[in-house]
């Protein structure tokens, strides 16, 4: 767990109060389960009927059987969906506490934006970018000239 002097993320312009509820919920919970020297992160997502799902980053001693919390989350909202209902997602955000002692926005990696643009390429993706904004884009504008699927 680590010390409540860890700064939170200020809302950026533009977050709907969802969206502002996801960084508190993501910024909550990476508070909670955060191991120092580890690579956590924490994303909350919101699914179109409103229920928040929640994920973990889980590091592995291999690095190849680690986890991204996107994935988790995502793995999360489709377990809770009844049988033949598809996967869609309105938003999703994640946070990292920086060295520095404070959250931070993150972009998802490249197999998650892959990830989640294959469920919902319209869902609202929070990111901090290389200027230090923190923004939204769409998921599908995450990785440009992708080939979409239907899942």
């Amino acid at each position: 767990m680590i010390s409540e002097d860890v700064a939170p993320v200020p809302a950026p312009a533009g977050m709907t109060p969802g969206e502002v509820e996801l960084l508190d919920v993501a910024q909550r919970l990476l508070s909670k389960v955060w191991v120092a020297g580890r690579h956590e992160v924490a994303t909350a997502l919101r699914t179109p009927d409103g229920t928040v799902h929640t994920g973990v980053h889980l590091e592995g001693s291999c690095r190849r059987s680690s986890i991204c919390a996107e994935g988790v989350a995502l793995g999360a909202a489709r377990a809770a969906l009844p049988a033949g209902t598809p996967l869609t997602v309105d938003s999703v955000v994640s946070v990292q506490i920086k060295p520095a002692g404070r959250f931070r926005v993150i972009a998802p990696c490249g197999v998650c934006r892959e990830l989640i643009s294959d469920y919902s390429p319209q869902a609202r993706v929070w990111i901090t970018t290389v200027d230090g904004a923190v923004t939204a884009m769409e998921a599908i504008d995450l990785l440009p000239e992708k080939t979409r699927r239907a899942w």
